[in-house]
């Protein structure tokens, strides 16, 4: 990196840490954003228009999808994942979790088996913090959780295990096919040796597809469990398998997966019991953001009906594998934001649907279409940003609503 220039894209929290990560490395460091950026301890070079002549190489955040001037750089283009890879300071083991959906859930609790075992774990990536801010760190193992954004810019990129959870239809306004999106997903095996393990769904072959075109040694994991786990829902017990092939190679004693199963509770805003009221179950799933996180949600439920409430940016993917998993569970419907008339379409001929303009109004008409014994399940099959900042601020709504409901019963 040394007297190298370099041009980071898209500045948020993974794109200023590569670029604090080059200028770390004797690099002068060019940022492109729409927006003043600044580091704490100095200013650098920005720029609002995306101009890569002279550069040594670019730096793209994963948000940033790819455009002209991008594709006609005559430099490597990288993510902020083969930057950390490429300048790490001491090499470690590296768990690669990939997915579209549970992936959050079995990064952290393979870090929890480990840093149970003894290791000193970095657990970060798409979750949590970016790893190239923690480049210069001595670490036992390196957990990251990768999205198929940050896997779009990988070169040398080499985990020694690599997850794959599952690949179904998401972020279909960013690809031009579903193939395409499961190819950024595969991407994580492609440089793996036989010394290395591909961890994949049995019976998934689109997963199995991806994990053969690198050379790993391939294990398989199901919804079988021998433990007892906290965690509740049967796509737990699956994540759950997943993480115990994953830490296979790392030698975790037994008792120790034991202890950890029976009480890692799981993430914030997925599959959050929130409270009991009137006999009603209240659960935050905010961070099903795809159509396939809410259905397994929905179908991994106790309960045997549901009110869904789902709605917010639509990804542009089919809505019948929702009306699906609602024939067998659900009892209606509350839908919200942008995508609401598309999923009302695909639910109402299933179950009543109806509209709420704000969290309150959709929990409070949840609470009214509930009998006792169902649950009421915030699973949005969307992404958040039309009326919330985050999923995080979508949940916590959810939350503060439901609680709010409970004090008025």
């Amino acid at each position: 990196m040394k007297g190298k220039r370099v041009a980071v894209v898209g500045l948020g929290a993974s794109g200023l840490a590569a670029a604090k990560l080059c200028r770390s490395r004797g690099a002068t460091v060019t940022g492109v954003d729409q927006k003043p950026v600044a580091f704490a301890e100095g200013d650098f070079v920005l720029q609002k228009d995306a101009r890569f002549e002279g550069f040594d190489l670019v730096v793209v955040s994963p948000g940033v999808p790819t455009f002209a001037a991008l594709e006609a750089a005559k430099c490597p283009i990288w993510g902020e994942i083969e930057l950390a890879f490429q300048c790490r300071m001491h090499v470690s083991p590296v768990v690669a979790v990939g997915g579209t959906n549970g992936k959050s859930t079995v990064t952290s609790l393979v870090a929890a088996l480990l840093e149970a075992a003894g290791k000193k774990v970095f657990a970060g990536g798409n979750l949590g913090e970016p790893w190239a801010a923690h480049a210069d760190e001595e670490f036992d193992v390196v957990v990251l959780e990768v999205s198929s954004f940050q896997m779009e810019r990988v070169s040398a990129f080499r985990p020694n295990v690599a997850v794959l959870l599952n690949v179904t239809d998401d972020h279909l306004d960013r690809y031009a096919s579903f193939d395409d999106y499961a190819r950024a997903k595969g991407n994580a095996f492609v440089n793996q040796t036989p010394d290395d393990l591909a961890v994949v769904p049995a019976g998934d072959a689109i997963c199995l597809r991806e994990a053969k075109r690198g050379r790993a040694r391939v294990a398989t994991f199901d919804e079988s469990l021998d433990y007892e786990l906290r965690l509740r829902g049967a796509h737990n017990r699956a994540n759950a398998s997943a993480a115990l092939a994953a830490i296979e190679p790392f030698g975790v004693p037994r008792d120790v997966i034991a202890r950890v199963l029976a009480t890692f509770e799981g993430l914030p805003h997925r599959m959050a019991h929130v409270a009991e009221i009137g006999g009603v179950h209240y659960y935050d799933d905010s961070k099903g953001t795809n159509v396939g996180a809410s259905v397994t949600a929905l179908l991994g439920l106790a309960e045997a009906r549901a009110v869904l409430i789902a709605g917010g940016r639509d990804k542009h993917g089919s809505y019948a594998p929702l009306a699906d998993a609602m024939k067998k569970k659900g009892r209606a419907a509350v839908v919200i934001g942008e995508a609401a008339a598309h999923i009302e379409d695909a639910l109402g001929p299933i179950v009543p649907v109806v509209r709420a303009a704000s969290m309150d109004e959709a929990v409070k008409k949840s609470a009214e279409l509930a009998k006792p014994g169902d649950a009421v399940l915030l699973s949005p099959a969307c992404s958040s940003f039309d009326m919330f900042r985050d999923y995080k601020h979508r949940g916590d709504e959810f939350v503060r609503a439901v609680r709010a409901l409970g004090g008025r019963s």
